[in-house]
Parts: structure tokens; C-alpha cells; sequence
């Protein structure tokens, strides 16, 4: 199969060989120092800045969003939650698990966050903002610049799940005043799916300590604390952890961050101008390098998942709730290249010719 989902996305033959082997026992000084080098690396990446840290929780995506709004906000804040999908509804949600006062920008399908949104939040009392910066579920890329600007001049602790964009999409933590970001394994990073990554700034630390947590797994000071000498808490994804590590190595080899941005920026250009013509459409007014949502104007989104699934060997990603008839998703993460892109066009121009798109 050649996998265009949105992750797992398809892996390299590096991390391929390392998940054949024995996993190894992890309480050493070797795996300490793969450990280190992980969160000095994707610190480096983020540029997250002098005295921030990281933390590799063996959990999902969603786990980091559970263990950010658990351990960096209380109720005596009030956080404002951009909700313009099934991931920006999460975080409403987990707010509300936890106690969390909270607002909603509710926003369609589809839609962008504008300034005009943000205007009505001015001087609110909010002390902390909520997004996640590339809304996967319809493909709309928020405009990190103008939620930042705003944070700056209202004084709010920002936290961005970037887990489809970290390395997808230009990203500077630091001078995005960005508190924590939130990203995975099986995105950019091209690893299996099972560790999540928070990337922290000392105001994030600060706020940390100010902080009582209830809960065990995700306590982010007992991790902090562990990580100092390269360990975690608790048994984590030895495997995984040493995947990243070797994926790490290979972007920093390559040319880093910024390599792999425009690497998977060629590959998203590549296709969007090679599906014109095709009965198609681009469904997000402003698009991430990580993903195009298309919908088709002919048969239902999912029935194209379907057949290019079962007849051409070929995963994309369907959608669910009220848009798994109106758009599918093409992914550009992973070790995907333009021949790959050939292949999938080559099946998408044969369903047309078919009447199947």
C-alpha cells in the first residue's frame, strides 16, 4: 500500500528496521543519552529557545492535549478555544473535564480565524488561548502571526497543537511567544503512532510549578524530572523513542527543520497543481504543506477513499460525522516522493476517466 493518510503516514526504511528489532531494556546510560539527544533536537527544531523543555509522553496526540490542560491551567483561568472541528471541540472538551473555564470561537467548517474574531475577545479577562494551529478534520491552517500578535498585546499564555504541521510548515516557537506546543510521533516525524511530545518555555515551567496535578501518568513535573537524567516515569515506547531518535538524526543530517519544510512544501505544490482539471476541489481557503483536503464535486468522499483503497492500493484519508461525504484528505508527510505523487494522480485520472471521481 502507499499510504497518502494523515498518519500513521508512510515510514522510511530506517525506522522500518529499527521496529524489526529487540527492543532493548531502557533503565541505561545509552538509552538515557538517545533520551537526551531526542529533546535537545526537537527543541532545536521548534526553536523553542534558551531554557525550554521537552517531554515524550507514550500516549496519543489527544493525551497531550489531556496532560496540557491538566497540568498548565487551573479554574482560576480562563482560556479561549479556537473550535472549528472535531480537534478544536477536544480541547473544549477537555477543558470542561478538567474545570477549565473556557470560551469558543465556534467557527464553520472550513472557516479561517480572522482578526474580526479575535476583536471581540479583546481585554476579555482571558489568561490562556487554546488551538489547534492546523484543524486536520477540514484542512484549515490558522495564521499563527495573527493569533500570536494577539496573545502578545492581551497578555494570554498560548498553547499550539502543531502536531500536523512541526515540521511540515515554517514554525518559530520563540518568536511566536508560543507557551507549549503539542506534537506526534506518526506525523513529520514518519514514526510509528504512540508518543506525543511537549515542548515547554519557561514561562510554561513557571506556570507548571504553580500547578497541583491529580494524576499519576501525566504529571509533567515527575516527567520533567526524570528527563533530566533521560528517563520517563514509566516503561515508555522503547521502540518508538529510538525510531525518533534515528529520524532526528536523519532531518539534522539533511538540513533540518527547514530542509524538511521545504521538502513536503515541493510535494503539496507538486500535487495541488497537478489535480487541476481533475472534477476536484481545494476545500480550505488557506492550506498547510502537510495536507490537501479535496472535495469531489461527482460521487461522495468516501466512496474515493474506498475505491483507491481496495483498487488501486493507494490510502488516502476519509473523514467522518457531517464531511465524510464531502472531503477526503492527501497527505504529504513521510517518505513520500513526486514519483509517488505520479502514482496516485495516474489512479485519480483513470477513476475519472471511469466516472468513479
Amino acid at each position: 500500500m502507499l499510504n497518502f493518510a494523515m498518519g500513521p503516514v508512510q515510514l522510511g526504511e530506517k525506522v522500518r528496521e529499527i521496529g524489526t528489532q529487540q527492543v532493548p531494556y531502557f533503565r541505561t546510560d545509552e538509552f538515557s543519552s538517545v533520551m537526551l539527544e531526542n529533546e535537545r533536537l526537537m527543541i532545536k527544531f521548534a526553536n523553542a529557545g534558551p531554557g525550554a523543555r521537552a517531554v515524550f509522553l507514550t500516549a496519543s496526540g489527544t493525551a497531550a492535549m489531556e496532560a496540557t490542560v491538566m497540568n498548565l491551567f487551573s479554574a482560576q483561568d480562563k482560556v479561549l478555544v479556537v473550535n472549528g472541528g472535531s480537534f478544536g471541540q477536544r480541547f473544549a472538551e477537555l477543558c470542561n473535564i478538567h474545570g477549565v473555564p473556557s470560551c469558543e470561537i465556534k467557527l464553520a467548517p472550513g472557516e479561517l480565524l480572522t482578526e474580526q474574531h479575535l476583536n471581540l475577545y479583546e481585554n476579555a479577562g482571558c489568561t490562556g488561548f487554546l488551538v489547534n494551529l492546523h484543524e486536520t478534520s477540514t484542512g484549515v491552517y490558522y495564521d499563527a502571526n495573527l493569533i500570536s500578535a494577539f496573545c502578545k498585546r492581551n497578555g494570554l499564555f498560548l498553547v499550539v497543537d502543531a502536531i500536523s504541521t512541526f515540521l511540515a510548515d515554517p514554525f518559530d516557537m520563540h518568536a511566536l511567544n508560543v507557551g507549549a506546543m503539542i506534537t506526534s510521533s506518526q506525523k513529520v516525524l514518519a514514526c510509528p503512532p504512540g508518543v506525543s511530545m511537549l515542548i515547554l518555555s519557561p514561562d510554561a515551567l513557571s506556570r507548571l510549578e504553580q500547578q497541583s496535578v491529580k494524576s499519576m501518568y501525566f504529571d509533567l513535573k515527575d516527567a520533567l524530572k526524570n528527563g533530566e537524567r533521560g528517563q520517563t516515569p514509566f516503561t515508555p515506547a522503547v521502540s518508538i523513542l529510538l525510531q525518533i531518535n534515528a529520524r532526528l538524526n536523519e532531518l539534522e543530517v539533511a538540513g533540518g527543520a527547514e530542509h524538511e519544510v521545504d521538502r513536503i512544501a515541493t510535494l503539496a505544490t507538486d500535487f495541488r497543481e497537478r489535480i487541476l482539471g481533475l472534477p476536484v476541489e481545494i476545500a480550505s481557503p488557506r492550506l498547510s504543506n502537510a495536507m490537501t483536503p479535496l472535495h469531489p464535486l461527482h460521487v461522495p468522499a468516501d466512496r474515493v477513499f474506498q475505491v483507491l483503497k481496495n483498487e488501486y492500493g493507494i490510502w488516502v484519508c476519509p473523514n467522518g460525522g457531517e464531511l465524510r461525504e464531502k472531503i477526503f484528505r492527501v497527505g504529504h508527510m513521510g517518505a513520500l516522493t513526486l514519483e509517488d505523487n505520479s502514482i496516485l494522480l495516474d489512479a485519480m485520472n483513470d477513476m475519472n476517466r471511469r466516472c468513479l471521481l
